[in-house]
């Protein structure tokens, strides 16, 4: 599905960039360019990363850190 209509991204890129180690909105939108144009697409995005954040921990595919 197409996640930002201005800069034609989908949430497939958006969850490759997330695979790549971004965590937040605002490491996706600087790799992607997102959210630079109308803004719209901000909270699709921050779903989309948020989901796949989600994914990865739950999966074990990334350690979950506890602050101490």
């Amino acid at each position: 599905m197409i996640v930002c209509q201005c800069k034609v991204v989908t949430d497939r890129d958006v969850a490759a960039i997330v695979d790549r180690g971004a965590r937040t909105v605002a490491q996706v939108c600087r790799a992607t360019g997102v959210g630079t144009d109308c803004g719209g697409c901000i909270f699709t995005v921050k779903k989309v990363v948020c989901d796949h954040v989600v994914t990865l921990v739950t999966s074990g595919s990334e350690a979950v850190s506890e602050a101490s």
